[in-house]
């Protein structure tokens, strides 16, 4: 994997670069679509690259374990096969269901007991196995087995738990060099920074990582219930120590006004459920701020879901028809919504990588915050 800077806004730290990968390029700042089970909710793969434009989704390491399995996985060549997806792949490598699932775990510093939410029954997950799940899975990029402490965690809490981090990455990171890729394109493996909201933490964890010299890094931990002002503040404060040649990928995060906010800080890499999530309940994100399709007033307004949008579902469909397909509960409102959101999402990105190429990304930035903090 390669990673080449483009061009750098002189307003704050935002860049532009290309990933490049055995799966295609990647064009930075990206959001990835979240597809847990080998399926972003809804969407069909060949919606997922011509309309929404999507360069690279997400995979779940602890899903794609259970169901379908690892072997099913390894007969059909990997998850690029399996799905028809010949784009990028990124996997989580478990951690957040460290935090997810802590009622049906147990930590040691072997690694994580879990009880599947499926069926109960008992699996262990390892640093090292955690690396083979994900050569099974054959994703383009593989995460480090990692804990996500919560919001609030006590201090000598976060430390413990960054500790076992940092020995589960070293593990982790001697078993990938050790061993090889299962369907002959190239992998690579990013540590993840942690630490909580606290400032020393996340030093000591930023130091520890770009010691480790990924060929990309990690920031967790954050938008698990914390003020979005202190987790702008742990960005800052990591950035500014993770290698600028390497691309920084922000796990779960966020709103539009989040992502915006990130970039100017240096950020390259984004996921979150948000946009397919919320999309199924009726939120829908536009250029003019955010639209609660479950509300009255949308019952008669025959106007395009968002006058601005890009994709065709800003070229069909008006929002009353959306809003009588959410609310009436059929199949299509959820498709509707998501792949809307979704191309909103990846339309956003792109306006800030041509934003950051000519100079104005950060009076754009501004604007379009209070634009997309809007409730409509």
């Amino acid at each position: 994997m390669k990673f080449n800077i483009l061009y750098t806004d002189k307003e704050s730290k935002a860049r532009t670069g290309i990933i490049k990968t055995s799966h295609g390029n990647i064009e930075t700042p990206i959001f990835m679509p979240v597809g847990t089970l080998g399926s972003v909710k809804g969407i069909h793969q060949w919606e997922l690259s011509d309309d929404i434009k999507a360069q690279i989704i997400l995979g779940n390491s602890y899903h794609l374990y259970l169901r379908p399995g690892l072997n099913v996985l390894k007969n059909a060549g990997g998850l690029h096969g399996f799905m028809n997806w010949n784009g990028p792949i990124l996997t989580d490598s478990g951690g957040y269901q460290v935090f997810s699932l802590a009622e049906n775990r147990k930590l040691t510093t072997e690694g994580a007991v879990f009880r599947s939410h499926i069926d109960g029954s008992k699996h262990l997950f390892t640093p090292e196995n955690v690396v083979d799940i994900q050569r099974t899975i054959g994703s383009d990029i593989m995460m480090a087995f990692d804990e996500c402490a919560p919001y609030p965690s006590e201090y000598v809490y976060a430390k413990n738990s960054l500790d076992l981090t940092h020995q589960w990455l070293d593990r982790g990171l001697k078993h990938f060099d050790s061993t090889e890729p299962y369907y002959g394109h190239e992998q690579t493996f990013f540590p993840i920074v942690q630490g909580s909201v606290y400032k020393d933490l996340r030093i000591k964890s930023a130091e520890f990582i770009a010691q480790k010299n990924c060929y990309g890094n990690a920031i967790g931990g954050l938008a698990v219930g914390e003020p979005a002002d202190e987790m702008y503040k742990m960005i800052e404060i990591v950035n500014n120590i993770l290698p600028q040649d390497k691309p920084r990928y922000l796990m779960g995060v966020g709103t539009p006004a989040n992502i915006l906010e990130s970039i100017a800080l240096g950020i390259d890499m984004f996921d979150c459920v948000m946009p397919t999530r919320n999309g199924r309940n009726g939120m829908i994100f536009t250029s003019q701020g955010t639209i609660n399709l479950r509300n009255e007033k949308w019952k008669d307004d025959f106007s395009p879901v968002d006058p601005n949008g890009t994709s065709f579902v800003d070229k069909t469909y008006c929002k009353a028809y959306l809003r009588h397909l959410v609310i009436t509960k059929e199949i299509l409102g959820a498709q509707i919504a998501s792949i809307h959101n979704l191309a909103f999402y990846l339309n956003l990105v792109k306006q800030a990588r041509e934003k950051i190429k000519d100079g104005t990304f950060f009076i754009w930035k501004n604007g379009m915050i209070k634009q997309l903090s809007a409730r409509l």
